[in-house]
């Protein structure tokens, strides 16, 4: 494998041979979600409420042993199997750093970080290092780890510091290593005024290129790589990377082409939201790259036809385009991987009441519905559109706002007493069992899903 770098519009090796990355995020693992892994609220809540339940040294053996299954080499050959090329690994900070010595780094979150670069390696995928979670909160959602509504890291130097001195410690570790594709520095950032983020990305990629000066950066633009324009084009070997999900692969879509909130939604219009979100890029001249998208699956066959329908039209538009991608994410409960936990293992059993609960209350709006609490959110949205009729908060408006401090916040963070309770008796034999959940040989594959990947990730 060749150390990659930009030339034009296009990705090359050192001799200018072109590559086009087609791959899969791995989310869930050493940055986990609640729609992923099946906890209420943010990943170190639902850590701290288990270490509650178990003790702190059985609680982390549990979490650890389920790292230890969710990626291995086995999974790295499934994914290269299908003819992928390319792995996006996703990272919450907490495993780089500590919150108690903010500045050391955390020499056992390297380890395994660089444990999964080599499995990939050894089955000859790139990868692309993701820093999903920064201190501070880069956006205002639970995938970063955020508890709350607001990203602090625009606002304290103190959390920006910290970000600088992981990707220091990440870039002096890694530089030299062909097999990784570059760093995507910060996952859907989202500053509320638009004024922080284009001068903090010059302070963080001049901070990484000191110490590593050859890696391809990867650079999401503002509201959830959205908005490129705050962040300027004056960044060498970048990569500008947006994020494609379509509304007709989402939850409340049924029919494809058709009507989601008000919206048609059909091929064209799938390419036409594709081109704006790529403006940047092509006016740029820089590859074009969809660091994340991909349909929900809801398990009815009759529904999915028509999220594969999405998937399809939207892999031939990044092939026509010439766009690099990829889909989001490789392996959770039920929703979205190429992979899924077997509904009888022994994780998805224990947590079934919580699945059942979260549905009922609609506590993740990316997975849930709103069917149980709308008599709920009716009213507010009404009263919220008569007293604050100018009220637009970041980084999605009114709507979002009441949705993720009602349904996530509100409802979905008093679950985590009961989530918690469910471990109480678990035993090391038990731990086991649940990690085990997550081995690749105890889950199942999306047939479908693999099959229509491996079709386009042919050239």
């Amino acid at each position: 494998m060749e150390l990659l770098k930009v030339s034009g519009d296009r990705l090359v090796t050192r001799d200018g041979t072109p590559v086009a990355l087609r791959g899969v995020g791995l989310g869930g693992w050493m940055m986990m979600e609640n729609f992923l892994n099946g906890f209420p609220g943010a990943e170190h809540q639902a850590r701290d409420a288990v270490r509650g339940t178990m003790g702190a040294e059985r609680a982390d053996r549990l979490f650890n042993r389920i790292l230890d299954e969710f990626f291995t080499d086995a999974d790295a050959a499934l994914i290269v199997g299908t003819g992928l090329n390319c792995v996006r690994i996703a990272v919450n900070y907490r495993h780089l750093a500590d919150d108690t010595n903010p500045f050391d780094i955390r020499q056992d979150g390297i380890r395994r970080l660089t444990a999964a670069v080599d499995a990939c390696a050894r089955h000859g995928l790139y990868t692309v290092i993701d820093l999903h979670a920064a201190p501070g909160f880069q956006n205002q959602s639970e995938h970063s780890d955020n508890p709350s509504h607001h990203a602090w890291l625009w606002r304290h130097r103190h959390f920006q510091d910290r970000l600088v001195a992981i990707w220091e410690a990440l870039a002096d570790h890694f530089r030299g290593r062909a097999e990784i594709a570059g760093y995507n520095l910060l996952n859907e950032p989202g500053d509320p005024t638009g004024e922080v983020i284009g001068p903090f990305y010059r302070r963080l990629v001049d901070a990484v290129r000191a110490v590593d000066p050859d890696h391809v950066i990867f650079l999401d633009g503002n509201r959830y790589a959205n908005d490129f324009d705050v962040i300027g084009d004056s960044f060498e070997n970048t990569v500008y990377s947006v994020h494609d999900y379509a509304m007709a692969g989402i939850r409340d879509a049924t029919t494809y082409p058709g009507d989601v909130r008000g919206q048609y939604v059909d091929r064209a219009a799938l390419e036409e939201r594709f081109l704006e979100r790529t403006a940047h890029s092509r006016r740029t001249g820089t590859p074009l790259w969809v660091g994340e998208f991909g349909p929900v699956y809801s398990g009815d066959p009759a529904v999915d036809k028509h999220r594969y329908a999405v998937l399809r039209d939207q892999l031939e538009i990044y092939r026509e385009h010439g766009a690099s991608w990829s889909i989001w994410t490789y392996k959770d409960t039920h929703l979205s991987g190429l992979v899924t936990l077997d509904p009888d293992s022994p994780w998805s059993r224990l947590l079934q009441p919580i699945r059942e609960k979260k549905e009922r209350l609609g506590t993740e709006p990316w997975s849930t519905g709103e069917e149980g609490i709308g008599h709920i959110l009716a009213p507010l949205d009404e009263l919220l559109a008569a007293e604050y009729p100018a009220f637009d908060p970041p980084p999605f408006g009114r709507r979002w706002y009441v949705r993720r401090l009602v349904r996530e916040l509100l409802l979905g963070e008093p679950m985590l007493e009961e989530f918690a309770a469910l471990f109480s008796s678990v035993d090391d034999a038990g731990i086991e069992a649940l990690a085990g959940s997550f081995r690749l040989d105890s889950c199942v594959q999306r047939s479908p899903l693999l099959d229509t990947l491996a079709e386009f990730s042919r050239d």
